[in-house]
């Protein structure tokens, strides 16, 4: 029996909590799921061309596309049980969007897709479409791992330096502050007060998990987000980070500690985290509480310029 498949543009929140309940459906099947409350608040949405919905005949979502500038990515998922050609043909629909989006808002010279390694499938539509694995460019390879750690490990405990404390942030009143934390720490003004507001305001937002660490001289010097889908009683770390001047002081080790403490209260069995296979710090960051490399992830490239 054939299936018809439309496509429609992105059209409000009720869309959002679809795309999100369709990615959990198959949570192996995605990099991102447990984090994407963070990401599909991104300002990405501010470009509803850019956002791509596919529905079948009976208007279930079976497939969306997001090209998110300020990841530089093509995030998106669909059903196993979809259509076999729909993975190629949203690819196809991203492809044209960054076409056409180039010089425009929203447009970038060059977007990446995320794949596992073992999604061999993927990564042949993804080569068929001009996209290049980043794993093997010399200095500038590129490549990411996907880390996983029993939420039910003791966790070590870390003891903060003299006058730094850890807490939740303060609500709204303090999203200005983590904004200009985040931009120092990753070097781009990529984040947002309307995108990190937005983070605050998801059903899936639980404040207790969203932690900064506090300066004694009262300034924000590192954070670390915990996500928590209760579904699966899976918790992701997404992002974190430690301003330069606090770093080797332990800050690092200590907020994460106490991030996978409280997911632990909060009910999780399974915690993920993703970073560089080529951030030596981070990895060994993540490997010095538990967490231990799972799948390996490819990062295809394509330039529009």
């Amino acid at each position: 029996m054939q299936v018809y498949i439309t496509q429609r543009a992105y059209s409000g929140q009720a869309d959002l909590q679809q795309m999100l309940a369709l990615v959990r459906q198959f949570p192996a099947n995605n990099p991102h799921v447990v984090d994407l409350p963070y990401r599909l608040c991104s300002w990405a949405f501010d470009y509803p061309d850019n956002v791509g919905l596919w529905f079948d005949d009976e208007q279930q979502l079976v497939a969306w596309a997001v090209l998110q500038p300020p990841f530089w990515a093509i995030d998106y998922a669909c059903l196993p049980a979809a259509p076999q050609d729909i993975h190629k043909r949203l690819l196809e629909w991203a492809d044209g969007r960054a076409r056409q989006a180039v010089g425009m808002p929203g447009g970038l010279p060059a977007w990446y897709v995320s794949v596992f390694a073992d999604q061999a499938e993927r990564i042949r539509d993804l080569e068929e479409l001009g996209f290049a694995s980043q794993a093997d460019m010399g200095e500038d390879s590129w490549s990411q791992v996907f880390m996983t750690r029993s939420a039910q490990m003791p966790v070590v405990e870390c003891p903060l330096p003299a006058g730094f404390a850890i807490r939740p942030l303060a609500g709204e009143s303090k999203v200005a502050a983590y904004v200009e934390l985040q931009r120092a720490v990753f070097g781009t003004e990529n984040m947002t007060v309307g995108w990190r507001a937005r983070t605050l305001r998801q059903p899936d937002y639980i404040a207790d998990l969203d932690l900064v660490a506090v300066a004694p001289d009262g300034r924000l010097a590192a954070f670390c987000i915990c996500w928590l889908d209760t579904s699966s009683a899976s918790g992701q770390i997404e992002p974190m980070g430690v301003h330069a001047d606090w770093r080797k002081l332990g800050l690092g080790q200590a907020i994460l500690s106490e991030g996978l403490r409280r997911l632990q209260r909060h009910g999780a069995q399974t915690v993920y985290v993703e970073t560089d296979r080529q951030r030596n710090a981070a990895l060994a960051l993540y490997q010095s509480v538990g967490f231990r490399v799972t799948r390996e992830i490819l990062i295809y490239r394509k330039d529009y310029l």
